[in-house]
């Protein structure tokens, strides 16, 4: 299967737009046909954004999507710390990706991390739904 990381802005474009890229893979990804990878850390990072004000989504709707990941992730122990994104905040996605041996990491902020890290792919979210969808069938 496939493993992934999400970084905090998929999981908030997934809320605001429910029939995009974002909510496409966040869609599989608890249905089971991707393994979405987590740390202790991104997941306290998910819980503080998506119950930001701004965002208007209501406290049932955070707290299902929050038990949702909790329930359908791959918990997985940082063993190293990394520094090598250019927000130092970025850097708990990319210890995440490595703990889990993910084969990406899925942000709509791809200049802020390296192309790569250690076999781990770091794409925007209609990058891999495309490398996911067979050829000649557009989602």
């Amino acid at each position: 299967m496939i493993r992934i990381v999400f970084d905090t802005n998929v999981i908030v474009s997934a809320l605001l737009q429910p029939l995009g890229p974002s909510a496409q893979l966040f869609i599989r990804a608890l249905n089971g046909s991707l393994q979405l990878c987590l740390t202790g850390n991104v997941f306290a990072e998910y819980e503080e954004v998506i119950s930001r004000p701004r965002f208007k989504r209501s406290p049932e709707v955070i707290a299902g999507t929050l038990q949702s990941i909790r329930d359908t992730g791959l918990w997985v122990r940082v063993t190293d710390r990394i520094h090598a994104c250019s927000d130092p905040d970025d850097d708990v996605f990319l210890e995440c990706a490595h703990g889990a041996s993910a084969d990406y990491l899925v942000t709509g902020n791809v200049r802020h991390f390296p192309p790569s890290w250690t076999g781990c792919r770091i794409v925007a979210p209609r990058t891999l739904l495309d490398a996911l969808s067979p050829p000649g069938c557009k989602l």
